[in-house]
């Protein structure tokens, strides 16, 4: 097993390149199941996550090429409606090729998802929907079973809770569904923007892209002639390069972003202390003269991303002063926490509330990742702290970084990849 070691203490310098967002391109590539014709995505990251999903989409019988950053994929062949444990059991994002299908074939059988242990997401919300859309659900023997034999129709979709999948899971079964669907309270993140502008483009009707109020106008059941298109950049893995920045009190610059899709991170940065230079496509974090401590609520788009929430856990222990960070979404997301005290953290929780004390002298240590985003606050500690760190378990990071080592060498961190 792969771990990280990690020589911390270093000042950073230079400028990184951001992959495409894996948040953005997973129900991307889900939606080729929709298609009529080959489909090619560009700027894909390689992670293990998208992997992931291309091999179940081949497992379902269709055809894909993946070539460098850029992937081929012909659904025509798909032979198959059933997801199997297999390969749904590492990702829960698979839960979004379940609209899909459903929608083109009129049944399929998805095996619930696994992921990250971050607390509960289920996924009652896309199957009550689903079934609202007409849909016969059952769950046997660990599976999802739908059945709408006669094709989905539109209906009004209310969601009690925001869901990011949930809401792209219903966009794509709408759009080859009988009539409008109406989702209310539609999640609003660019990775759910762009998989409206790809439908719209496309050729179904889509009304209120970006607001809590989507409607869209399906086929009937009819396939879409997708057109060819590049993933969006990755906002998260752009606000962890510059927390690497931040916590490294260094000057970087983040090449291939969508600034306006940073705003939420961007200002407490500001509010830190950190000077931010912002172009079109790139932003430079400058070293702040005093890092000042923070307030943070995670909540959905356009505030503050919970996937976050860990890296600025990390930059906080560099604060002068008590930070606070309050985590609205997921119940068990502070499992870091403890990781981070092996540094020499001085973290306090209660419920979804921690609070962080600093500035605090930070000590190598071996730790382990616990998930995704997880690891890469543990990266961000080894790389502010004292000595050698080994970064454990970094299969997490591996699901959601693209060449995370090549690119922190690039800016002058020791970082190597080693084997247990």
């Amino acid at each position: 097993m792969d771990f990280l070691r990690i020589v911390g203490g270093k000042r950073l310098h230079g400028d990184v390149a951001i992959s495409g967002a894996k948040n953005a391109a997973l129900p991307l590539i889900a939606s080729s199941i929709l298609s009529k014709r080959v489909l090619t995505i560009d700027n894909l990251p390689h992670v293990k996550d998208i992997k992931t999903l291309l091999k179940l989409l081949q497992h379902l019988g269709a055809n894909y090429k993946l070539i460098d950053n850029k992937a081929h994929i012909d659904t025509s062949m798909i032979n198959s409606t059933t997801a199997t444990y297999d390969i749904v059991r590492t990702m829960r994002a698979s839960i979004l090729v379940l609209g899909p299908l459903l929608a083109r074939f009129g049944h399929c059988e998805v095996s619930l998802p696994g992921g990250c242990a971050i607390g509960e997401r289920p996924i009652d919300l896309h199957l009550k929907a689903l079934q609202q859309m007409g849909a016969q659900i059952n769950i046997e023997s660990g599976y999802v079973v739908a059945k709408a034999p006669q094709g989905l129709r539109g209906a009004t979709i209310i969601f009690d809770k925001i869901t990011v999948t949930g809401t792209e899971n219903i966009l794509m079964a709408a759009a080859l569904a009988k009539g409008t669907t109406t989702i209310i309270n539609a999640a609003k993140e660019p990775e759910v923007v762009q998989l409206c502008e790809v439908l719209q483009d496309s050729g179904v009707e889509i009304e209120g892209i970006g607001t809590d109020e989507i409607k869209i106008t399906g086929t009937e059941r009819e396939l879409l002639n997708m057109k060819d298109f590049s993933v969006i950049p990755d906002r998260i893995e752009a606000g962890t390069y510059l927390c690497a920045g931040a916590i490294t009190n260094s000057k970087i610059k983040i090449k291939n972003v969508i600034p306006q899709h940073l705003e939420a991170i961007l200002v407490k940065l500001q509010q830190m202390g950190f000077e931010i230079d912002i172009d079109n496509s790139s932003i430079t974090i400058h070293p702040a003269s005093k890092i000042s401590p923070i307030e943070i609520v995670t909540s959905e788009y356009p505030g503050f991303p919970t996937d976050m929430q860990a890296q600025f856990m990390a930059l906080a222990l560099m604060a002068e002063g008590a930070s606070i960070i309050e985590e609205r979404l997921f119940e068990n997301r502070f499992m870091h926490a403890s990781e981070l005290r092996r540094f020499g953290a001085k973290i306090q929780l209660k419920g979804n509330i921690a609070t962080v004390f600093g500035p605090t002298k930070l000590n190598g240590a071996d730790v382990m990742a616990t998930d995704l985003r997880a690891s890469s606050a543990l990266v961000l500690a080894a790389l502010a702290a004292d000595g050698t760190s080994n970064v454990h378990r970094i299969y997490h990071l591996d699901r959601g970084y693209e060449n995370l080592e090549e690119k922190l060498q690039a800016l002058g961190a020791s970082v190597e990849r080693l084997q247990e």
